[in-house]
């Protein structure tokens, strides 16, 4: 499964956020350390403040902090209000018999994949992060090496 640019912004900042979650973290911090756009990152920030899973403080040592529960929170439950999970084999309406064999293994990969998601959640995720960062892994799980970009 390959994931969109928002989607990972949006896991890349909480794992920020969620690694201490009393700590106001800035979008232009987050935005060098991954080498986007902070613009961009805006975006992607605000709509995860309008979910209620981060909170946005403005002025002098502002920023955004976690507000949400990083034990409940899944993957699912970020990954989904970037893109659409798991309903694009529900649209395969096959005119034959194979077409219609397809569509039911594709929707059966796309619940599994879902399941998937939804059984992750963000401390779990958070958890693996720092395991490999104490394994002498500089990175989060799937993050860029330092010094490079987000795949576009």
């Amino acid at each position: 499964m390959k994931l969109q640019q928002n989607s990972l912004l949006a896991l890349y900042s909480l794992l920020e956020f969620a690694g201490d979650p009393m700590r106001h973290i800035s979008a232009a911090q987050i935005a060098q350390k991954y080498q986007v756009s902070p613009h961009h990152l805006a975006k992607v920030l605000a709509e995860l403040a309008r979910a209620g899973i981060v909170q946005s403080v403005r002025g002098v040592g502002g920023g955004y902090r976690f507000a949400a529960n990083a034990r409940r929170l899944t993957l699912l439950d970020v990954i989904s209000r970037f893109e659409d999970v798991g309903s694009g084999s529900t649209e395969r309406n096959g005119r034959t018999p194979a077409d219609r064999a397809l569509s039911a293994i594709l929707t059966e990969i796309d619940e599994m994949a879902k399941a998937t998601l939804k059984s992750v959640t963000l401390a779990t995720l958070l958890r693996l992060s720092q395991q490999k960062a104490d394994a002498g892994e500089p990175r989060a799980v799937g993050a860029p090496a330092e010094g490079s970009r987000l795949p576009r």
